[in-house]
């Protein structure tokens, strides 16, 4: 099963949702199905779950756009890849974009303010999709599923739900914990209406979300034997491997060892990589894919929106590039700064085969980050099939593609890394075997045990993992995210680049937010 049936039809239903726990939430739109009729039998609660899931990939009821979830802000600023991929990726060496959306290029000038429009969405979003967790997870409590009439195998299957959208919530304050460090926090214990939520801190962020996901680890379906695209054991374990090694930077201590131990269990659990690197990005990927952990679903004809894989494709194809190479439309937007394709041999693709750049078009200096043409072309994302066929959108304007959200390479590097980083319970043996696994699928060459540095790891991510919406978070551990040691072109507005204030490490909480709650702290800088 690609996806859970399309989302329910696309998810163009109405989902039982009381009154939100947020101020800004409190302009959801009201719902249209009251939630004594939603929660009456096992589909029922697999619909809103459906929901839950498509809060992800979707922008409200009514696609590609309409009914939006989150009133009060546009709806092309709601989508949760599009925006958490530009918070990534545009404010690092791996990516620009050409368009002047207001507030969009802040994000590579490093000048954002807490009034940004693109900030905001991106945590609107989550709060979003938290408070949508919320309610199913005091919706499914056991007690009151047995009032509901429900009993028999039905109820294990609703547990298993509970534990999804724990993780879906768990998932959602991570991004909060990255981006934005100390957000507002609700679970389903907080009253329903009206309140100003609590403000939690970086440190206490970082330990409920590592207690969220241990304590739902035995309620979710063993790894790989979950529906596609349904989070199951190693879903959390990848995000707690993940955590982990990003930990010294949460909450200023070292927790390598626990990296590696996760990141072992994910990698222990039966995945392997996709035979071909090209194949991760096509519109067929969910097929006979034995790589990906868990993804956000697409579908060109079921669930259309304008943000996700679709902006992804659409918006890497401009200029005199050929426009059948995306499968879909030229929006003309992001293209890579030199620095991205410098790290391989070759951008042809010889000599390393995840190198994917439009050549011969585009230059590979950017004099103008509003022109399209400065700057090499990405086509890592094609909604093409294996076969070269193209999506099933006949007018070729929304993809197919799914996106990993984890997938069994970041694992591989995950182990590296905390391996050389001092963690124990690894060896820088394994870790090499790991990283030649890469090697090998990208046709190079294999390598020694002395080319396996910290410097090696932070650019063989690059190589493996670019635009997938890593490389602020690296960047950031790697200590050259900020600094003026690490510069590429036009870093904080500058042709050259230049090092800008340390706050830009984290993201502003919205004005909004702080103006509506007055239990709310702004970060420092801000």
């Amino acid at each position: 099963m690609k996806r859970i049936s399309v989302y329910i039809s696309s998810l163009l239903l109405s989902v039982a949702l009381l009154t939100s726990c947020h101020k800004q939430l409190d302009r959801t739109p009201p719902n249209s199905l009251p939630s004594d009729n939603v929660y009456t039998s096992e589909t029922g609660y697999l619909q809103v779950m459906a929901k839950v899931y498509a809060s992800m990939a979707l922008t409200g009821n009514q696609g590609p756009a309409g009914n939006g979830d989150v009133a009060g802000i546009d709806e092309g600023t709601s989508d949760f890849l599009r925006l958490f991929w530009k918070a990534q990726e545009l404010s690092t060496d791996e990516a620009v974009v050409a368009w002047n959306d207001p507030g969009i290029q802040d994000f590579h000038n490093m000048n954002w303010s807490s009034s940004n429009a693109m900030t905001k969405g991106l945590y609107y979003r989550c709060t979003y999709i938290i408070t949508l967790c919320n309610e199913f997870i005091r919706a499914s409590n056991p007690a009151t599923v047995a009032s509901n009439g429900i009993s028999g195998p039905a109820t294990d299957n609703i547990k298993r739900m509970r534990a999804e959208a724990r993780f879906v919530r768990a998932f959602s304050y991570w991004v909060l914990l990255d981006l934005y460090g100390k957000p507002g926090f609700t679970t389903e214990n907080d009253p329903i209406g009206k309140f100003n939520p609590e403000q939690t801190t970086r440190t206490a962020l970082f330990s409920y979300i590592e207690t969220e996901l241990k304590a739902i680890e035995n309620d979710l379906s063993n790894a790989r034997a979950a529906d596609y695209g349904r989070a199951d054991k190693a879903a959390a374990w990848s995000l707690l491997a993940r955590m982990y090694l990003n930990a010294k930077v949460y909450i200023d201590t070292e927790k390598y060892t626990e990296a590696i131990t996760y990141s072992k269990k994910v990698i222990d659990a039966g995945y392997s990589l996709l035979g071909d690197y090209r194949w991760l990005g096509l519109a067929d990927n969910n097929i006979s894919n034995p790589e990906f952990i868990w993804t956000l679903n697409y579908d060109g004809v079921k669930s259309k929106n304008y943000g996700g894989t679709t902006f992804l494709v659409n918006a890497s194809v401009g200029g005199d590039m050929d426009k059948n190479v995306s499968g879909l439309g030229a929006w003309g937007g992001i293209r890579a700064t030199r620095n991205l394709p410098d790290l391989f041999p070759d951008v042809n693709g010889n000599g390393d085969k995840r190198a994917q750049f439009a050549i011969g078009t585009q230059n590979i200096e950017i004099n103008n980050i509003s022109e399209f043409k400065d700057g090499l072309g990405v086509i890592k994302y094609r909604n093409k099939t294996r076969s070269g066929a193209f999506g099933q959108d006949p007018e070729k304007t929304f993809s197919d593609i799914d996106f990993p959200v984890f997938r069994l390479a970041e694992m591989y590097l995950i182990y590296a890394e905390a391996v050389k980083r001092g963690g124990a319970g690894g060896t820088d043996a394994q870790a090499l075997i790991y990283l030649n696994a890469l090697r090998a699928r990208a046709q190079v060459t294999a390598a020694p045990l002395g080319f396996y540095t910290l410097d090696y790891i932070i650019d063989e991510r690059a190589r493996e993992l670019y635009w997938e919406g890593f490389r602020r978070t690296d960047l950031i551990r790697f200590n050259r995210f900020v600094e003026g040691t690490y510069l590429w072109p036009w870093k904080g507005g500058v042709k050259s680049g230049t090092g800008v204030s340390a706050i830009r490490k984290i993201y502003p909480i919205p004005d909004s937010e702080i103006a509506a709650n007055p239990k709310l702290t702004q970060n420092p800088g801000y």
